[in-house]
């Protein structure tokens, strides 16, 4: 044994002393970690927000069917968008196909949407009801490519392989994407969804031709208009407004685009439509866009926003925990919000910096 004189071992006890009374830790002592973007989960999902998704996924998962779909036969319920944004909501608290306290439900939505695949690699079902048929297909395809992976599904490379082919042959001549599957008409609306799938694709490994990218980056461009904002459509100089304003900025986000004077002034239009104001008609549709596009901007653009959405959508919870929506359903209201609130979580690929 190795022999410690006296006045050694009182030096050793002094400088112990000196860091037990500063707090420190001899033995776990962590670094200080700069807080980011991406670590600023910590201090704005906080303990009874956290709280308050869970509910919002359990009510989910109570609602949803063995089949994977919601409600009845006919409705919304059976869109492949409400089921796959469902997925996403319930990936996003970390759970992942029979993993987790949410991992039977994805698996039943996973289940849904590759059974939804029809041969050409179309994803839809003729019964669900739907605003427009490539929105689900859009929503669908970026489903699969971030649950891609986490399945023992064989069949879901083919069929998402064929779902991204059906996507880049629908590209109009102006480069964006309508309500169906041909390439005719285009608005900005749609358009986001596709060029999100084609990234979520592409990050995952399957092939992805620049040129659709570069045709989606110009549209993109021409639509917006001289106030930062974007309109609905090229053949139609309307206003602009914040729901399309903030999916033509996530479409540039999507494509690569990160910096440039469009980005800076698409973001500036969205400051001056911050969560608190009048409801939008496309709320949900319209802070899934934007709390992408300002978590992706950072710094003061996230911090400002952030916290403004989560304490909105917290109070218009209802006491069930889902969200009320009375366009769509409360289904897909409450996977939208389940979803913005847990971007901080930065669990999907998709939503990452």
């Amino acid at each position: 044994m190795t022999h410690v004189s006296a006045s050694k071992l009182c030096t050793l006890l002094v400088i112990a002393g000196l860091f037990l009374e500063r707090g420190a830790s001899l033995a776990f002592a962590e670094p200080e970690i700069p807080e980011t973007v991406e670590t600023s989960g910590v201090r704005f999902l906080t303990p009874d927000t956290l709280a308050r998704i869970d509910t919002g996924l359990k009510w989910l998962s109570v609602r949803q069917n063995e089949d994977g779909a919601f409600g009845v036969r006919r409705g919304y319920g059976r869109n492949v968008a409400v089921v796959s944004l469902a997925g996403m909501a319930w990936l996003s608290s970390g759970s992942s196909p029979g993993r987790g306290p949410y991992g039977v439900n994805i698996q039943r939505a996973t289940d849904f949407v590759l059974n939804s695949c029809r041969s050409s690699g179309y994803i839809n079902v003729p019964e669900g009801q739907s605003h427009g048929p490539m929105y689900g297909h859009g929503f669908a395809t970026l489903y699969l490519a971030e649950v891609y992976g986490m399945t023992a599904r064989k069949d879901i490379r083919e069929k998402l392989e064929k779902a991204v082919r059906l996507i880049i042959s629908c590209q109009n001549k102006e480069g964006g994407w309508r309500y169906e599957n041909e390439p005719n008409e285009a608005d900005v609306s749609v358009t986001v969804c596709q060029i999100m799938a084609l990234r979520a694709a592409r990050n995952c490994g399957l092939f992805v031709p620049k040129d659709v990218v570069d045709r989606c980056v110009e549209y993109a461009r021409q639509c917006q208009n001289d106030d930062g904002g974007f309109r609905y459509q090229l053949v139609r100089r309307s206003r602009s407004e914040f729901a399309r304003s903030a999916a033509g900025l996530v479409a540039l986000y999507s494509a690569g685009v990160y910096e440039g004077p469009e980005i800076g002034q698409a973001l500036a239009y969205l400051d001056r439509h911050r969560p608190g104001g009048m409801i939008d008609p496309h709320y949900y549709y319209g802070h899934y866009y934007a709390v992408q596009a300002q978590y992706q901007a950072g710094g003061d653009h996230w911090n400002r926003w952030f916290p403004r959405i989560r304490d909105q959508l917290l109070d218009d919870q209802q006491r069930d925990g889902s969200w009320s929506d009375l366009t769509f359903s409360n289904e897909y209201a409450t996977a939208m919000s389940c979803i913005i609130l847990q971007i901080p979580n930065n669990h999907l690929p998709i939503f990452k910096r």
